[in-house]
Protein backbone atom coordinates (compact mmCIF):
# COMPACT_ATOMS: atom_id res chain seq x y z
CA UNK A 1 0.00 0.00 0.00
CA UNK A 2 1.49 3.09 -1.30
CA UNK A 3 -0.47 6.39 -1.44
CA UNK A 4 1.79 9.10 -2.13
CA UNK A 5 3.64 7.26 -4.76
CA UNK A 6 1.42 9.29 -7.52
CA UNK A 7 1.75 12.66 -5.93
CA UNK A 8 3.32 14.60 -8.53
CA UNK A 9 6.69 16.10 -7.00
CA UNK A 10 6.95 13.82 -4.60
CA UNK A 11 10.48 12.96 -5.30
CA UNK A 12 11.72 16.52 -5.15
CA UNK A 13 9.89 17.05 -2.03
CA UNK A 14 11.56 14.13 -0.49
CA UNK A 15 14.95 15.30 -2.10
CA UNK A 16 14.39 18.84 -0.93
CA UNK A 17 13.74 18.08 2.81
CA UNK A 18 16.24 15.17 3.30
CA UNK A 19 18.96 18.18 2.27
CA UNK A 20 17.68 20.81 4.21
CA UNK A 21 17.32 17.74 7.51
CA UNK A 22 21.17 16.72 6.67
CA UNK A 23 21.95 20.56 6.69
CA UNK A 24 19.93 21.24 9.78
CA UNK A 25 21.71 18.44 11.51
CA UNK A 26 25.00 18.61 10.02
CA UNK A 27 24.98 22.24 11.87
CA UNK A 28 24.03 20.95 15.06
CA UNK A 29 26.51 17.90 15.18
CA UNK A 30 28.98 20.05 14.75
CA UNK A 31 28.23 23.03 17.01
CA UNK A 32 28.45 19.51 19.43
CA UNK A 33 31.39 18.54 18.29
CA UNK A 34 33.16 22.36 18.11
CA UNK A 35 31.45 23.11 21.88
CA UNK A 36 29.22 26.02 20.64
CA UNK A 37 26.98 27.14 23.41
CA UNK A 38 23.45 25.26 23.21
CA UNK A 39 21.75 28.51 23.14
CA UNK A 40 23.39 29.24 19.76
CA UNK A 41 22.57 25.44 18.29
CA UNK A 42 18.43 25.99 19.25
CA UNK A 43 18.03 27.17 15.29
CA UNK A 44 19.69 23.99 14.18
CA UNK A 45 18.08 21.88 16.73
CA UNK A 46 14.70 23.37 15.65
CA UNK A 47 15.56 22.82 11.32
CA UNK A 48 16.38 19.49 12.07
CA UNK A 49 13.14 18.60 14.03
CA UNK A 50 11.13 20.42 12.11
CA UNK A 51 12.70 18.61 8.65
CA UNK A 52 12.80 15.72 10.26
CA UNK A 53 8.88 15.92 11.42
CA UNK A 54 8.06 16.99 7.58
CA UNK A 55 9.65 13.79 6.09
CA UNK A 56 8.22 11.02 8.55
CA UNK A 57 5.07 13.02 7.82
CA UNK A 58 5.15 12.48 3.92
CA UNK A 59 6.85 9.33 4.64
CA UNK A 60 3.85 7.94 6.92
CA UNK A 61 1.81 9.47 3.77
CA UNK A 62 2.86 7.94 1.36
CA UNK A 63 2.93 4.34 2.93
CA UNK A 64 0.91 3.93 6.79
CA UNK A 65 3.43 1.03 7.32
CA UNK A 66 6.69 3.09 7.29
CA UNK A 67 6.38 3.62 11.41
CA UNK A 68 6.65 -0.89 11.50
CA UNK A 69 9.66 -1.40 9.31
CA UNK A 70 12.90 -1.42 9.83
CA UNK A 71 13.74 2.25 8.26
CA UNK A 72 10.76 3.64 10.75
CA UNK A 73 12.13 2.04 13.64
CA UNK A 74 15.15 3.55 13.14
CA UNK A 75 14.40 6.46 12.81
CA UNK A 76 12.59 6.68 16.01
CA UNK A 77 15.54 5.10 17.64
CA UNK A 78 17.55 8.13 16.18
CA UNK A 79 14.64 10.69 18.16
CA UNK A 80 15.43 8.86 20.91
CA UNK A 81 19.20 9.30 20.85
CA UNK A 82 18.64 12.98 19.58
CA UNK A 83 16.42 13.59 22.79
CA UNK A 84 18.76 11.83 25.35
CA UNK A 85 21.60 14.62 24.72
CA UNK A 86 19.11 16.83 27.36
CA UNK A 87 19.82 14.07 29.95
CA UNK A 88 23.03 12.83 28.86
CA UNK A 89 25.00 16.30 27.68
CA UNK A 90 28.56 15.04 28.28
CA UNK A 91 28.28 12.00 25.89
CA UNK A 92 26.32 14.19 23.44
CA UNK A 93 28.74 13.91 20.34
CA UNK A 94 28.93 9.98 21.00
CA UNK A 95 24.67 10.14 21.10
CA UNK A 96 24.59 12.08 17.61
CA UNK A 97 27.96 9.95 16.03
CA UNK A 98 25.38 7.02 16.91
CA UNK A 99 22.11 8.96 15.11
CA UNK A 100 24.51 9.47 12.09
CA UNK A 101 26.16 5.93 11.90
CA UNK A 102 22.11 4.64 12.02
CA UNK A 103 21.24 6.81 9.06
CA UNK A 104 24.13 5.77 7.36
CA UNK A 105 23.40 1.76 7.93
CA UNK A 106 19.52 2.13 7.32
CA UNK A 107 19.41 4.26 4.63
CA UNK A 108 21.95 2.01 2.64
CA UNK A 109 20.85 -1.38 3.72
CA UNK A 110 19.20 -3.68 1.05
CA UNK A 111 15.58 -2.99 0.99
CA UNK A 112 14.77 -6.36 2.29
CA UNK A 113 15.77 -5.03 5.28
CA UNK A 114 14.75 -1.60 5.11
CA UNK A 115 10.91 -1.95 4.42
CA UNK A 116 10.69 -5.21 6.67
CA UNK A 117 7.80 -4.85 9.37
CA UNK A 118 8.33 -5.93 12.48
CA UNK A 119 4.20 -6.40 13.09
CA UNK A 120 4.15 -8.43 9.70
CA UNK A 121 7.31 -10.41 9.98
CA UNK A 122 7.66 -9.68 6.47
CA UNK A 123 8.95 -7.52 3.46
CA UNK A 124 6.14 -4.72 3.04
CA UNK A 125 6.50 -1.41 0.49
CA UNK A 126 9.56 -2.13 -0.84
CA UNK A 127 8.19 -1.12 -4.86
CA UNK A 128 8.05 2.58 -3.54
CA UNK A 129 9.48 5.29 -6.07
CA UNK A 130 10.19 8.75 -5.84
Amino acid sequence: MSLGAALPGVRTVRSTLRTAHLIAFGALYGGHVYGVEAGRLQPALLATLASGGALMALEIYRNPYWPVQIRGLATVVKIALVASVAVAWDVRVWLLTAVIAIGGVVSHMPSRYRYYSVVHRRVIGSQERG
